[in-house]
């Protein structure tokens, strides 16, 4: 009589614990399946039926952030910005310091026109994530848009200190009109047009359509950047006389680096600056010590300094892709396993740091060090 009982009292707390996680499960996948069909339908530009995914999948994880923006994003599209703002704020009161949502939310003011709204928004965007160089050109056009022009321009340089796209975007973009006379407009101007020299787009016709700007503002540009030293004019014959095409000057060329064509449409090879070479391979000795020792903190700093945007990172993208990827996939497992993952994977990391020095040292960089 007793084992009978036992058996019984054994079957229900099994119930009791397998049910609840079985429904559970059952409400996260029904979550995540309404969640990606609301992302399909975005994509297919149906933005109704994306929001009703999203409320459907919210009403079962009311604390779902990511829906809750996706919700917003569509709303926004639809031009139901506060609509679109009321989603971005439910998913503020779950995570106060999600930067996305704050930058949306901003976005959505902006187009209201409430350019002191959308600024306070980017502020905060920026308090939980500084590096973010989307954010910090949002904050520029709605420094510049509210009369702040001198602050617009510090914010506009830090987002092209960031990723220097933002420079080509910022000489086309029609919410930096009021900021054109001012001298640092100018020398983003004159960002642009080194950075396309750089590029080895060395006429004024080339120029112009690869970034957009106008053939006036070029040429003016060259002519500044000519008289501070930085750009060489020269001039070859042609078919229809002599025409005139720019190089940089040995010392800018040697700061900025330069591009080597391998022929008429074909790829170009970049050569970063020769300082910053200098300093990677600097970094990757220091790190490949730390690596050695067991020093967690050294290895996780070095390894910032490699693929941070704000630092290294967008050499290493350019000239070590593939290694660049590889470097992010063992600082994300250092920062999340610690010294354990470090100490077990000593010879794969010295090996990767050792592998992108060789590459440096043999390759067609190996003049700057």
């Amino acid at each position: 009589m007793s084992r009978f009982f036992r058996a019984k009292d054994n079957n229900e707390n099994s119930s009791v614990k397998e049910e609840p996680k079985n429904t559970t499960e059952h409400r996260d996948f029904q979550v995540r399946d309404l969640y990606k069909k609301g992302i399909n339908y975005m994509s297919s530009d149906k933005l109704s039926d994306a929001i009703r995914s999203f409320e459907l999948a919210l009403r079962l994880d009311p604390k779902f952030v990511e829906a809750w923006i996706k919700k917003g994003y569509a709303h926004f599209h639809l031009r139901d910005y506060s609509f679109a703002i009321s989603s971005y704020d439910m998913a503020l009161n779950i995570d106060p310091d999600n930067h996305e949502a704050w930058n949306l939310k901003g976005l959505a003011y902006y187009k209201m026109n409430n350019y002191s709204k959308a600024i306070e928004c980017c502020t905060k965007a920026l308090d939980a994530n500084p590096n973010d160089g989307m954010v910090w050109y949002n904050y520029a056009c709605y420094l510049t848009l509210d009369g702040k022009v001198d602050d617009g321009m510090e914010a506009l340089k830090r987002a092209i200190e960031i990723d220097i796209s933002h420079a080509k975007k910022a000489v086309r973009d029609m919410d930096f009109e009021n900021a054109r006379a001012e001298e640092g407009f100018m020398r983003i101007i004159e960002v642009v047009v080194l950075e396309s020299l750089r590029q080895g787009y060395d006429y004024v016709g080339k120029i112009v359509w690869a970034t957009g700007m106008d053939k006036q503002d070029v040429e003016d540009a060259i002519l500044r950047l000519s008289m501070k030293g930085l750009v060489i004019i020269r001039q070859k014959k042609s078919l229809t006389g002599k025409e005139e095409y720019y190089e940089l000057s040995r010392d800018i060329s040697d700061k900025l680096g330069d591009v080597k064509r391998s022929g008429f449409m074909k790829s170009k090879e970049y050569s970063a600056p020769i300082q910053e070479i200098k300093d990677i391979i600097e970094i990757l000795d220091k790190s490949i010590e730390s690596v050695k020792s067991g020093d967690l903190n050294q290895t996780i700093e070095t390894f910032d300094q490699l693929t941070s945007p704000t630092k290294h990172g967008n050499t290493m993208i350019e000239q070590f892709f593939d290694q660049h990827r590889d470097l992010r996939v063992f600082q994300v497992r250092l920062n999340d396993k610690g010294q354990e993952y470090l100490d077990s994977h000593k010879a794969e990391l010295t090996n990767l740091l050792e592998n992108i020095i060789e590459k440096v040292r043999n390759g067609p960089l190996s003049r700057t060090i």
